[in-house]
């Protein structure tokens, strides 16, 4: 049987489902969770389907998780994983209480959690693969308007409006048909492309101290107080300002230190050319060859991190000259 048949043959079993996403979300596992409980809703309205997760007011646009959702709620529920590579990062600790766990993702499989596990790592979005699943099963399933509109969100933002190396011709056919269906594709790419007047200054600030190395990599350190100097808050994501150094030509590879909550900082990786995921990895991390997260616990770490990048980019370069 195809992955895609035995998912939906699983679904099937359970009255009730809990879909789940990774913390700090974007839009792409917001679209993948949110349009797959209104794809099952549609399709069965029989069971008791949630999204679970925390509330975060910047993706109102987008929609929003169950709330207040019970405890109890998980007895014999089968719970769908998505847009999640790493057990730790699944918002609401919930997760493993339920009957059975599936996993639905596009980043490289190395915490192979779930007892089904559907993951494309070459594929642009999780959006795209849910949209994918939907197709394959189309002759039993529902596609709301407002699914549509969620999955191309969800397309939209984990390309970078089409710009990034997962793109491909399967990512715009799938946009392509997505676009059929009865939502405004303008609303959707202006929703994802402004930011407010107290981002755009903080993104002023990563132009004026990003700190750019001989050898092309580049990094930047925000603190607690540096984001709080412009009006944003630890609730605020600053995900609209890690894409800016890829857009200065002699940056090849870069590193963005921002704060926590505990006083240690997440790391955003991003590359134009040299793999970074191994680097993520040395620090608690992974992702994505090109996008990768990682975790640093103190200065010291820090420091190493931008040795390490520094290393890579300029390894890298000797290898093309």
């Amino acid at each position: 049987m195809a992955i895609e048949a035995a998912i939906l043959e699983e679904i099937k079993k359970y009255q009730t489902i809990m879909i789940h996403r990774h913390q700090r979300p974007d839009p792409d596992c917001i679209g993948a969770q949110l349009a797959l409980r209104d794809i099952l809703r549609a399709s069965f309205p029989d069971k008791k389907i949630f999204a679970v997760g925390k509330h975060y007011p910047g993706f109102d646009w987008m929609g929003q998780a169950d709330q207040d959702v019970p405890d109890d709620a998980y007895h014999e529920a089968l719970v769908i994983v998505v847009d999640t590579a790493n057990q730790p990062r699944i918002d609401d600790e919930r997760w493993s209480t339920g009957a059975a766990v599936i996993k639905i993702d596009h980043h490289p499989n190395d915490d192979a959690f779930g007892d089904i596990q559907w993951v494309l790592d070459q594929a642009s979005s999780t959006s795209e693969i849910m949209y994918d699943w939907y197709a394959a099963n189309q002759a039993e399933l529902t596609l709301p308007d407002d699914a549509a509109r969620l999955l191309y969100a969800g397309i939209i933002g984990d390309t970078g409006r089409f710009m990034y190396p997962a793109t491909s011709a399967n990512t715009f056919a799938v946009a392509g048909k997505l676009l059929t269906y009865n939502f405004s594709m303008t609303d959707v790419n202006q929703a994802e492309d402004e930011i407010s007047p107290a981002m755009a200054r903080l993104s002023a600030y990563v132009y004026q101290n990003l700190e750019i190395l001989p050898s092309g990599a580049a990094y930047l350190k925000l603190t607690d107080e540096i984001v709080e100097s412009f009006g944003l808050s630890a609730k605020d994501s600053t995900s609209a300002v890690v894409p800016l150094p890829g857009k200065i030509t002699t940056v090849v590879a870069w590193a963005i230190f921002v704060e926590s909550k505990d006083k240690t900082f997440r790391i955003r990786l991003r590359s134009k050319g040299p793999s970074i995921n191994e680097l993520a990895k040395n620090h608690g991390g992974g992702g994505h060859a090109l996008a990768s997260g990682a975790t640093a616990h103190d200065q010291a770490e820090i420091d190493q991190v931008i040795h390490e990048l520094d290393e890579l980019v300029a390894s890298t370069k000797g290898e093309n000259e």
